[in-house]
C-alpha cells in the first residue's frame, strides 16, 4: 500500500501546532521526536486521525509520534523537506528537552543515548547465536542428535557463524567507548581506542582471571609494576559495561580539559596522548577493579531475587516493563542484560520483555 508521506508530514505539522512549534526533529526505529516550542498547542485528536500515525505521547519534554518502521524514516525526510529544519539525532532532541527532566530521567537518557546506537550489533549477535544454536542443538531436527552430528560437514559454518556471533560481544566495551564518547561530547576514536585497550589480548580475560585468582595449575595474576610503586593487574574487561562507561565519562573531561588550556599548534600531539594516558592509567587502576566488582554485585543481586521467587519476579517485570517503556526506563536494563549475558552466559530478561 503506497502512501502519499508529503501530505502525511504536512498534516502532522498543522496538527503539532505548525512549523514554528517546531524546534527540532528526528525519529527512532518506529517513532518520531520532536522537540516543542508549546506542547499545548498540539491537537491530539486531529494527530489521531492521520494516516499511519499509532499513537503520540510526551515524555521529558520529547513528543512522541508512533509510526511504525520504514515508514517514519520516509515521513521524517517528507517533514524535514517541508520544514527545511536541519537533521537532528535523538539525542539532540532530548537535550532540547532535557531541562524538563528530573535527575532519573536525566540518567536514563544517558543509558538511552549510550546504549542505543550499538543494540544493532547485539541484536545480529543474538540473531546469529540463534542460528547457531539450531545448528548445534540435539534433537531439534533429528531424534537424539543435532544437524552437526548429523552433517559434519556443517561445522566450519558453525565456527564462522558462532565467531561472528561472539564479536560483538568480544569487543563490546569499544562499541561502549564509541558511543559514550559520542554521547559524553569527547573523540570517538579516543572511546575506541579505550575500549579495545580494555579488552587488549595481553590482558586476562574472565576465565583465566578466574584461574589465576585461585591459583589453579599454578598460575598467578600478572601485575604492570609502576616504578615499584604502583602494582597494576594485567586484567581485561570482556563483556563489561561499567567500567568502560565511567572511563569514557572520565575520558571525554579529560580530554576537554586539555582542550581548553593546551595551543592550537600541539593540540594534535599533545592532547590524544595524554587522554589516552590518564584515563587509560585511571581505567586499569582503579575504574575498572571497581567497576567490575559493581556491575557483578547488580548482576548477582538481579539474579539471586529471580532464582529465589522466579515467578513473583517474573510477573512483577513484566507488569512493570510496559510503564517503564512508556517512561523510558527501559534503556536502563539494557546494561544489565549485556552484563548477564556476559558472567552468565544468557539473560532472563529479554524473554520477559518479549512475552510482555
Amino acid at each position: 500500500m503506497s502512501h502519499d508521506f508529503q501530505q502525511i508530514a504536512a498534516r502532522i505539522v498543522e496538527a503539532v501546532g505548525g512549523r514554528n512549534n517546531i524546534q527540532q526533529a528526528a525519529h527512532c526505529v518506529t517513532r518520531l521526536r520532536l522537540a516543542l516550542t508549546d506542547e499545548s498547542r498540539v491537537d491530539g485528536d486531529t494527530l489521531r486521525q492521520i494516516d499511519l500515525v499509532k499513537g503520540h505521547f510526551s515524555n521529558s519534554g520529547v513528543y512522541q509520534i508512533v509510526i511504525g518502521a520504514g515508514d517514519v524514516e520516509r515521513v521524517y525526510e517528507a517533514l524535514l523537506a517541508l520544514t527545511g529544519l536541519a537533521r537532528a539525532t535523538v539525542a539532540d532532541v532530548k537535550s532540547t528537552g532535557g531541562s524538563k527532566q528530573n535527575k532519573l530521567q536525566q540518567l536514563v537518557k544517558v543509558f538511552s543515548d549510550v546504549f542505543m546506537p550499538i543494540l544493532p550489533a547485539i541484536i545480529v549477535a543474538g540473531l546469529l547465536m540463534g542460528v547457531n544454536n539450531l545448528l548445534g542443538s540435539p534433537g531439534m531436527f533429528i531424534p537424539g542428535k543435532s544437524l552437526l552430528d548429523a552433517y559434519p560437514g556443517l561445522s566450519g559454518v558453525w565456527g564462522l557463524i558462532n565467531m561472528m556471533a561472539n564479536t560483538s560481544f568480544v569487543f563490546l566495551p569499544a562499541l561502549v567507548g564509541w558511543s559514550a564518547a559520542k554521547r559524553f561530547g569527547g573523540s570517538e576514536i579516543l572511546g575506541i581506542v579505550l575500549g579495545l585497550l580494555l579488552v587488549h589480548p595481553d590482558l586476562l580475560n574472565a576465565w583465566n582471571y578466574g584461574k589465576a585468582a585461585a591459583g589453579l595449575d599454578g598460575a598467578s595474576l600478572p601485575y604492570f609494576d609502576l616504578f615499584g610503586v604502583l602494582h597494576i593487574e594485567k586484567v581485561g574487561y570482556q563483556g563489561q559495561i561499567l567500567p568502560i562507561l565511567i572511563a569514557t565519562w572520565v575520558m571525554c573531561h579529560v580530554e576537554r580539559w586539555l582542550r581548553a588550556r593546551v595551543h592550537n599548534s600541539v593540540q594534535l600531539l599533545i592532547v590524544p596522548i595524554v587522554t589516552i594516558v590518564v584515563s587509560g592509567l585511571l581505567a586499569l587502576a582503579v575504574i575498572g577493579p571497581l567497576a567490575r566488582h559493581l556491575g557483578m554485585a547488580i548482576t548477582d543481586g538481579l539474579v539471586h531475587v529471580f532464582n529465589l521467587a522466579p515467578v513473583l519476579g517474573a510477573m512483577l517485570f513484566g507488569a512493570l516493563y510496559a510503564p517503564m517503556v512508556v517512561t523510558g526506563m527501559h534503556h536502563m536494563f539494557i546494561a544489565v542484560d549485556l552484563q548477564l549475558i556476559a558472567t552468565q552466559g544468557s539473560t532472563f530478561i529479554w524473554p520477559m520483555i518479549a512475552l510482555s
